[in-house]
Parts: structure tokens; sequence; C-alpha cells
């Protein structure tokens, strides 16, 4: 009989991951060998239990799921890395294509499904969630600069203006100018509603 699949699962929430423990674990190809509960231990734990395939949350403590899979594709190339989130947002998912993932699946996927996307992500196959794939597509690229995207995320709790150019360093004016071009293009009416346009559209 051949080595059952090495999976990894990170997330947060010790529920959703004894959870999905348990329904892995029925699988008699695949084997739970590592937990965490936050991004910055996954490298580590990859390692030092010989990981096959790496589950990762998007929202975690440490590193959030995307920025792990950028960190696995280079520093631990062998390991595939599979999204399963709550958020299943078309920008969260071109973003994590993008830092390398090679597959991402929303968390209500039925049982059977996941283990046969983990399996065919290890065959080095790509697995995307169809639903959210179409909506990908339709909703199209990300068209925030990067400054636009880090003055969004500070203005997102309703920070001042004057704020988020210290932060940033940059002048009032520049800010105001990122802050109205990222309204423009959302069709925002004020800078907070952007951010949370952004932000649902995974594009923060």
């Amino acid at each position: 009989m051949t080595e059952p699949i090495r999976l990894l699962l990170a997330d947060d929430q010790a529920l959703v991951r004894g959870a999905l423990s348990a329904l892995l674990g029925l699988e008699r190809d695949l084997e739970v060998v590592a937990e965490v509960d936050r991004g910055d231990l996954v490298l580590a734990a990859v390692t030092e239990h010989a990981v096959d395939v790496a589950l990762l949350d998007v929202e975690m403590p440490g590193l959030d799921g995307i920025a792990v899979a950028e960190q696995l594709s280079q520093e631990a190339p062998s390991v595939r890395s599979l999204i399963v989130t709550t958020f299943g947002r078309p920008g969260y998912l071109r973003r994590a294509l993008d830092a390398g993932a090679s597959g991402f699946v929303v968390k209500d996927t039925p049982a059977a499904e996941l283990a046969d996307a983990v399996r065919r992500v290890h065959q080095g196959l790509r697995v995307v969630d169809p639903t959210l794939a179409t909506e990908s597509l339709l909703d199209g690229m990300n068209p925030l600069t990067e400054r636009e995207q880090e003055a969004l995320r500070l203005a997102l709790d309703g920070r001042p203006v004057a704020d988020v150019a210290h932060e940033l360093s940059l002048s009032t004016g520049t800010v105001r100018n990122h802050l109205s071009s990222a309204a423009t293009k959302t069709g925002a009416a004020s800078s907070v509603q952007a951010a949370v346009i952004a932000r649902d559209r995974g594009w923060l």
C-alpha cells in the first residue's frame, strides 16, 4: 500500500481544525500529521512533519493564508498549499493563485470533494471552487494600486487622513489623491466605503 498523503491544517479556530481533521482522517489515503493555529507556525511545522499538502485558512494571526502560500512556494516548494476558507471572495482567489497556492475551496465544500481536492493538489493539479472561478472572471482584476490599497487598509477603521499620511510617510494631499482615486475605481461615496467595498471583494 502506498504511503498516505501527509496533511497540515492551519486555522485559528480549534473547532474548524477538529472537524477538518476528523473528516479527512476518515480517508484511508490521507493523514493529518500537524495542526497549527497561526500562519507564522506553518513553515516550521511542514518541515518538521514532512508535510505533502498544507490546508490554509485565509484570515489567521501571524501570517494570513495567502502570505503563507507564497512563503511555502518559495521556501518549501515540494509542499502544495490548498486554501480552505469561509471567505469565498474572488479577489482572494486571484491573490492566492498568484501567491503560489495550488487550490482554493470554501469550507462548506462536501467532505468527499475536499478529500478529492487534496488528492488532486497533491498530484500537481490546480483545484478551484467553480463558482468563485466564474465570479473572479466576471469581477476582473484588482484595479487598485499598491499605495491605494495601503491607504484603504488604514482608512478602513475610519482613521483621519492626517493619521493615514503619517503612517505611510506621505503628504495629506497625496493620501487624499490615493483615496479619491480608490473611491472612483470602486464607485464609492467615501474612502471608508471604498475600503469596505475593496475588502469585501478581496482586494485588500
